[in-house]
């Protein structure tokens, strides 16, 4: 199987290369990414609980999905499939900001990206991926913020800092 590539970029996400996913990691290259919030007509947020098997993160909550957009795809396109690819549906996605972030793991790798948030609505319930996704719930923005104070280490380090940003998005 070949490794999935990321795409290299500048701080203004313009394209310099392309290298695979791991070896970005290791190396903590700034690299385009994506990451889904999906809402219900409640307000309430789909988070998922990663896959037990994942290399990094395994168990931890973050927001409905995120991944890295192929060569040649367009933000939106590869939030739709990711969103297919892990939670077993797809809604019209719409994208709110980008930013740079890094965070080193445990494990030697870092996640040095520059990440498009997108938004979607739906109100089914998911059919997860199980080597994706080990389980889902819906929660507000402010049992999350409330949760996140009290016990962070059950969220991804990446869903934290994009959450901060998030939050203070939708308040100002």
């Amino acid at each position: 199987m070949v490794e999935e590539q990321v795409i290299l970029v500048d701080t203004n996400d313009n394209q310099v290369g392309l290298m695979p996913k791991m070896e970005a990691h290791e190396k903590a290259i700034l690299h385009r990414a994506f990451s889904v919030f999906v809402f219900n007509d409640k307000g309430e947020l789909m988070l998922q609980q990663r896959a037990a098997g994942k290399y990094h993160s395994p168990l931890q909550w973050t927001n409905t999905c995120c991944s890295h957009q192929r060569d040649g795809e367009s933000n939106l396109d590869a939030g739709k499939r990711r969103l297919q690819e892990e939670m077993g549906f797809v809604c019209e996605l719409q994208e709110v900001f980008s930013f740079i972030y890094k965070a080193p793991f445990d494990n030697g790798l870092t996640e040095h990206e520059l990440d498009h948030v997108m938004i979607g609505k739906y109100n089914d319930n998911p059919v997860i991926n199980k080597e994706e996704v080990e389980a889902f719930k819906w929660m507000t923005l402010e049992e999350i913020k409330v949760d996140m104070e009290l016990q962070p280490q059950i969220y991804t380090a990446w869903f934290r800092i994009i959450f901060d940003k998030y939050y203070n998005f939708i308040k100002s």
